[in-house]
């Protein structure tokens, strides 16, 4: 019965010292909650952002509401895009 219990408890030591060192903090964030979704529903208008862009010789500002109103602007992202993978 001894010899059983202290081969269990090496067998589990053993593979405690195998996992990834990274593994509880992997466990963590699976254990949290999902984000809530987005605010925003179909048919609402964008809200306005900036970013850069850049147009062959210059970095360049360009905003939604500079475009609000005269031209329909259509957002598209590229997960993993120009990364390789």
């Amino acid at each position: 019965m001894r010899k059983t219990v202290f081969t269990a408890l090496a067998a589990g030591l053993l593979a405690a010292t195998m996992l990834p060192p990274g593994l509880p903090q992997l466990w963590a964030q699976a254990k949290k909650p999902a984000p809530s979704p987005p605010a925003l529903k179909v048919g609402d208008a964008a809200p306005d952002f900036h970013l850069k862009y850049f147009d062959g010789t210059d970095l360049k500002d360009v905003s939604l509401s500079q475009y609000r109103g005269k031209k329909n602007v259509v957002l598209a992202f590229y997960i993993f895009a120009f990364t390789g993978g």
